[in-house]
């Protein structure tokens, strides 16, 4: 059988774009998506041709198996537009790294570089005109892995289909963040898959999070299945604390994911000679330290919310709020983000990657 890697990208083009009809003024996050979207399926143990084609739905036998056993996985990355009109990426290999990581842990097949960034390159140059310049403007990426054999036995699938969304992108939050403190449900323990983005993770923080939605809240902070004692990460972002000025975050470990802003905002304040402590962090030094006024910002950090502020915490019964910071970390390293991203400082981590 012929290694179908060695083959050139099948693109299927459209004569019908859809961007006239898109509003990028007044986007909601995630729910539009540009002309084209990459297909690439495993089958008999090899990844087959690598397609490009018109987005469109697809057609699953009800018995597949991401139906039936959830082996489903994801990343989430984005692509900028700079002055000059190139095209940016952020970190691409790591989010291949990641979703490699991901699919390992969950029993799939790992997707080759190779074909990953010669897909994604060919993808974003056919939706180029979806990535608009400007900063707070940019593509939002969803590679994803799903198990589409039929059967339903409980085992490993036998095929599966790697596919590459896009779709146009502004602020995922806007204004303020308040959170709530975990003290009864569980994002991960220890042993299981919170370290992977499997698409069951984010299912099972659902319920939870809409009952801290109920009381007025947008995001709970998780604390570690065990104790409920020490903090570790949000649904949607990792977490920061300031307390006076050293920043604080916790380690990465089988319950938090390895976020690639989490790791960038730690090169960004060594860089900026800000102290950074990657410790564990429980719920009373940040109640304490809020109560005798030292905490000075809590944030969080990933790819769709970049930086978003939190404005205030509850746990047990307790409310506080955190008072805007003048030169506010958050500020500071949202800023520095944008800025490399967007191709407008300079990049000395080597952390952009131009599509050409």
């Amino acid at each position: 059988m012929t290694n179908p890697l060695n083959k050139e990208i099948d693109i299927i083009t459209s004569n019908n774009s859809k961007l006239k009809n898109v509003d990028f003024d007044n986007l909601t996050f995630g729910r539009t998506f540009t002309d084209y979207m990459f297909v690439c399926d495993y089958i008999d143990g090899e990844w087959q041709q690598p397609k490009i084609m018109p987005y469109q739905a697809m057609t699953f036998e009800p018995s597949a198996r991401v139906f039936h056993y959830g082996q489903a996985v994801f990343e989430g990355m984005k692509a900028y537009k700079d002055e000059n009109d190139n095209v940016i990426l952020f970190r691409p290999e790591d989010n291949l790294k990641r979703i490699n990581i991901s699919a390992a842990r969950l029993a799939m097949p790992e997707f080759p570089k190779d074909i990953f960034m010669n897909g994604l390159s060919t993808l974003l140059k056919l939706d180029k005109d979806w990535i608009k310049s400007g900063v707070g403007n940019s593509l939002y990426i969803r590679p994803f892995i799903i198990a589409t054999e039929p059967a339903i036995s409980a085992s490993p699938a036998n095929s599966y289909r790697f596919i590459i969304i896009c779709s146009p992108a502004k602020a995922y939050y806007t204004g303020k963040v308040r959170v709530l403190f975990a003290q009864k449900y569980s994002r991960s323990a220890d042993g299981g898959v919170g370290f992977a983005k499997a698409a069951g993770n984010y299912a099972a923080q659902f319920y939870p999070t809409s009952l801290a939605q109920a009381k007025g809240y947008q995001q709970i902070i998780w604390t570690d299945a065990n104790t409920h004692e020490f903090l570790e990460e949000a649904g949607t972002m990792n977490i920061f604390f300031r307390i006076n000025n050293t920043l604080i975050t916790a380690p990465t470990s089988d319950r938090i994911l390895d976020g690639i802003t989490r790791r960038s905002i730690i090169q960004l304040a060594k860089d900026n000679n800000i102290n950074i402590e990657v410790r564990r962090v429980s719920v009373i030094e940040i109640k304490e330290a809020a109560k005798n006024g030292s905490l000075k910002e809590i944030f969080g950090a990933g790819t769709a919310a970049v930086i978003s502020p939190i404005s205030a915490f509850e746990h047990a019964d307790e409310v506080f709020e955190i008072p805007d910071t003048e030169n506010s970390y958050a500020s500071l390293f949202k800023n520095q983000l944008l800025n490399i991203q967007h191709n407008l400082s300079d990049d000395r981590h080597g952390w952009r990657f131009e599509v050409k």
